[in-house]
């Protein structure tokens, strides 16, 4: 459901919306986290317990290679381009996630 422009140019969005697009972001970021464990063939972590809050530079270990070659992954996968601009922001898989829901919604 599309989000009503109130009389004052306000979009009022239902509470069912915002779950569903939570609900949305949700599988988005397991399936970044599937693809992240199985392109950087990443051990011991499965995308259940996989913490999508992780500093993936600091903590995980990526480079820009790395974060490269997902992104390749991810643009085929979901048909979104992520800029090279914005690697240094998307510092997280929660953040990639929520990156191309963006992007697919608008």
């Amino acid at each position: 459901m599309e989000p009503e422009n109130g009389s004052d140019g306000i979009f009022v969005f239902f509470k069912g919306d915002i779950q569903n697009m939570a609900v949305e972001t949700d599988k988005i970021i397991l399936r970044i986290t599937e693809i992240m464990i199985n392109e950087l063939k990443l051990e011991d972590v499965t995308p259940e317990t996989f913490d999508p809050d992780i500093d993936l530079v600091d903590e995980v270990g990526i480079d820009s290679m790395d974060l490269a070659t997902v992104a390749l992954v991810l643009r085929d996968e979901y048909a979104v381009r992520i800029d090279e601009d914005d690697y240094p922001k998307l510092t997280t898989v929660r953040l990639i996630g929520e990156y191309i829901h963006k992007k697919l919604a608008a």
